[in-house]
């Protein structure tokens, strides 16, 4: 009997995912929105915090639809940067950088506190890569 992968224990019930067969057109939907939304932070004519929540929400796009291509739905929007090394075999190194982008947005939409070059800061202090050296995987 073959033990069940970390994707299929963290699901169920009560659990942070669920088990749902992948969709191809919600797939390339996701793909495509996070592709869209990178290419825009990437336009420096944007204000910082219009990038920043362009690139957070491409970030999470891409991550979600690697999720859901394994078969799964998250319950949490955050868990889909925890389970990047059992989605797209991502490091500690890029999913805890996207963890500390989402709590970022989640003080900017819940408390209007937004600090991108901060998030720089604590990122370069920590060893992490500058975003445009991120691995590219879609």
């Amino acid at each position: 009997m073959t033990s069940p992968s970390p994707l299929e224990r963290l699901a169920g019930p009560g659990n942070v995912l669920a088990k749902e067969p992948p969709d191809a057109k919600e797939f390339a939907g996701l793909v495509r929105s996070g592709s869209a939304r990178l290419k825009d932070a990437e336009n420096e004519a944007n204000s910082l915090d219009s990038r920043f929540d362009l690139a957070y929400s491409a970030a999470h796009a891409l991550c979600l639809a690697a999720l859901r291509h394994q078969g799964f739905r998250p319950s949490k929007r955050y868990v889909v940067f925890q389970l990047l090394p059992d989605t797209l075999g991502l490091g500690p190194e890029v999913w805890r950088v996207l963890s500390k982008c989402h709590d970022m947005r989640n003080r900017t939409e819940y408390e209007g506190v937004l600090d991108v070059r901060r998030l720089g800061h604590d990122v370069s202090q920590e060893g992490g890569s500058p975003p445009g050296r991120w691995p590219r995987t879609f």
